[in-house]
């Protein structure tokens, strides 16, 4: 006899009485992590239990240790372990690639060195997530974290490759610093390089993982600006993480805020664009009123136009 499993955003298979559901998921085609080869010494294979958890047999031994040894919900089981007994069982698999792989076996965060009261230019760096509202109203609190998660390390690899250091988290946005050892046309060079990079990591993203598993797909919109600022550790004693303070970080979170005005993923200020030595191609310039600026402000278009929400490029003034 055989029953069906349903593993969400991917297909309906059929599993026998004697097999696992790791077997039943291989033997469908479904790429199932098992790094312990399927012996229940790893969690790679777990599946987070959406329906008919009563479905299942019961917990092996194995199962009952790692639950009770990284204190796990009593709906996720490991595949390598667990077969259907009935119809309705519907599960989410957690661990798809490499990049899920990486995120459950290796997340720990490396401690940054401590940093006392420098004033020193930088290039700053701030980026929002489009369209993450309407996936948070429609998916699991365990999908919004776990894209979240997973876009926040894309956009983390990026900004190190370029060696850039993120600041701080804000909802679905983050703010990063470029050129604390570096140069400031060279940290202004790396921000830029990191922005387009996240602009194609994201592309591919939307079309490998979002769009296939979930039906949905994301745009980013990113502020890049140079300044003279103070950094350093507060000392308040929470995560150790820098802070950076100064009028230039307020302009690049502006700019940041601006791209829906003018249509544009990427807006980057007149001073930093000038300090390009190979400046990307500009799609055109604009001129911002920006709070707390008396001036109409300069800026480069050097992203694309939003798919989802067509605005028309204010005129210069």
């Amino acid at each position: 006899m055989s029953f069906q499993i349903d593993f969400k955003g991917e297909k309906v298979i059929q599993a026998t009485e004697q097999q696992t559901i790791l077997d039943a998921a291989l033997a469908a085609g479904i790429p199932h992590y098992h790094a312990c080869g399927g012996k229940g010494e790893c969690t790679t294979c777990r599946v987070l239990v959406l329906e008919g958890k009563e479905q299942l047999s019961e917990l092996t031994s194995y199962e009952r240790s790692i639950i009770a040894a990284l204190g796990l919900p009593d709906n996720m089981r490991l595949a390598c372990q667990s077969k259907v007994r009935g119809d309705g069982v519907k599960v989410h698999r957690l661990i798809k690639d490499d990049t899920d792989h990486y995120i459950f076996t290796n997340g720990d965060e490396e401690g940054i060195t401590e940093v006392m009261g420098v004033r020193r230019k930088l290039a700053l760096f701030f980026i929002d997530i489009r369209n993450f509202t309407p996936f948070i109203e429609s998916h699991l609190p365990f999908d919004v974290i776990h894209i979240m998660r997973r876009i926040f390390t894309l956009l983390r690899n990026a900004i190190e490759q370029y060696e850039g250091r993120i600041i701080d988290t804000a909802g679905d946005g983050l703010y990063a610093v470029f050129g604390l050892e570096a140069r400031i046309r060279s940290a202004a060079e790396s921000a830029v390089l990191a922005g387009l990079k996240i602009l194609e990591d994201v592309k591919i993203f939307n079309n490998t993982y979002m769009r296939p598993y979930f039906s949905h797909s994301f745009e980013v919109g990113i502020g890049v600006h140079v300044g003279k600022v103070i950094y350093g550790n507060v000392g308040i004693g929470l995560n150790n993480n820098l802070t950076v303070m100064g009028y230039p970080v307020n302009i690049a979170a502006r700019l940041q805020a601006a791209t829906k005005e003018v249509n544009n993923s990427f807006v980057i200020s007149e001073q930093a664009y000038a300090l390009l030595r190979n400046p990307p191609y500009a799609a055109g310039s604009a001129h911002l009123n920006l709070k707390g600026v008396t001036r109409a402000f300069e800026v480069k278009l050097i992203g694309k136009p939003y798919q989802h929400a067509h605005v028309p490029v204010p005129e210069k003034v």
